[in-house]
């Protein structure tokens, strides 16, 4: 390919604070840069606490912990997510409830969402796809009326903000990755958001194998033993040395990646003005991250089709997700209505090149072809 899908934002200084974290003598979670980022985070996008991850499922694995998830306790999330966001909680024992999308757009839709839930949902779990907020006031008030936690998953949407507030700031918990194609990486990793001032402690102690050990650390007790569930959750502290790089310029990423889907949207608006696709749709008090540059087809062969034309010209592009209720594991399991918005997504959604590195120009060739490679279709439908 000429153009890859995705290259691993590098910028910074990653390679001497690795050096620096092996001068240190701890390599291993929980060191000087694993609090360094918690603490950017804690004041940089007003989360409560934070918790470094492996990944931003072993995030949501700590979450159904520290919801107390039990076999048969029912959670709802959108069926138009990554696995991780399922599987945290099936492990767990969980009922997973799924929801459908908005007619324009990925996330959960509010309507449907209510109707699918009642006094026996335990957790709600948003997801943000693509870094755009959903609605979280009408998902807050579901969640009051029916006694629910709310879960973020916010995997993709680090930096984003609703109504001016931080996503993973108006859950009691929230997961956020830093994946290799994620806004700014660690190669791999994740963030357990905590936003109840009570659950700090528990959460600190499952984050450490289901032990006091913060507290032996802090002298409040003379050893740590075994006090809760929990697993070797944290990040290595060489990873975390390289995220945090990347965080001393979290702003300049922002922008440039900004700059980057300003660029697509305007040099494909006579695409979607000539009815050959649909642009992504963002809310007027979403303040998006720009993760994910997105096209919607007027149906599969289209968007297949589209595939096949930009691999022709050196350009990679994909698509995801294969809806989880009608996955190969779930597919047998699932029992509830189809969920057509879920699924017309599914079909027709295309994701373009979008990383830091990528060029104007770049961006520039990508869009001429597909704007020249495109299916001309009788219609585009919703």
């Amino acid at each position: 390919m000429i153009i890859p899908f995705n290259i691993p934002c590098s910028v910074g200084t990653g390679g001497d604070f690795i050096k620096k974290a092996l001068a240190n003598g701890h390599i291993s979670a929980n060191g000087q840069f694993t609090k360094k980022c918690q603490e950017f985070f804690e004041s940089r996008l007003d989360y409560r606490k934070t918790f470094l991850t492996n990944s931003c499922t072993s995030a949501l694995e700590m979450a159904a912990i520290l919801c107390n998830i039990k076999p048969g306790d029912e959670v709802a999330m959108p069926s138009f997510t990554h696995v991780g966001t399922a599987n945290a909680f099936i492990r767990a024992g969980a009922k997973i409830v799924f929801v459908d999308s908005l007619p324009d757009h990925p996330n959960m839709d509010p309507v449907h969402l209510a109707s699918m839930t009642s006094r026996k949902t335990k957790v709600i779990v948003p997801v943000h796809y693509a870094g755009v907020a959903c609605d979280m006031n009408a998902i807050s008030r579901i969640a009051r009326k029916n006694g629910s936690v709310v879960v973020e998953d916010a995997a993709q949407a680090v930096g984003a903000r609703y109504q001016g507030k931080s996503l993973g700031s108006f859950g009691s918990f929230a997961a956020i990755s830093f994946h290799e194609t994620k806004n700014i990486t660690s190669g791999t990793g994740g963030l357990l958001v905590v936003n109840e001032e009570n659950e700090v402690i528990r959460a600190s102690q499952i984050w450490h194998n289901g032990t006091n050990r913060a507290e032996f650390e802090a002298r409040q007790v003379d050893h740590y033993s075994w006090t809760d569930m929990g697993s070797s959750f944290g990040l290595s502290d060489l990873n975390a040395a390289f995220l945090y790089a990347q965080l001393l310029d979290f702003m300049s990423v922002m922008r440039r990646r900004r700059d980057l889907w300003d660029a697509y949207f305007e040099m494909l608006k006579p695409g979607e003005e000539r009815g050959l696709f649909r642009l992504p749709a963002i809310p007027a008090d979403a303040e998006h991250n720009h993760h994910i540059f997105y096209l919607r087809f007027p149906d599969r062969q289209a968007r297949d089709l589209m595939i096949r034309n930009l691999a022709t010209a050196g350009i990679q592009s994909v698509f995801h997700y294969i809806p989880l209720h009608s996955s190969p594991f779930f597919a047998s399991q699932y029992t509830g209505a189809p969920l057509p918005n879920c699924q017309k997504i599914s079909e027709t959604i295309l994701r373009l090149p979008l990383y830091h590195s990528l060029t104007k120009n770049q961006v520039e060739y990508i869009s001429s072809k597909v704007l020249a490679l495109s299916p001309v279709p009788a219609r585009v439908s919703g």
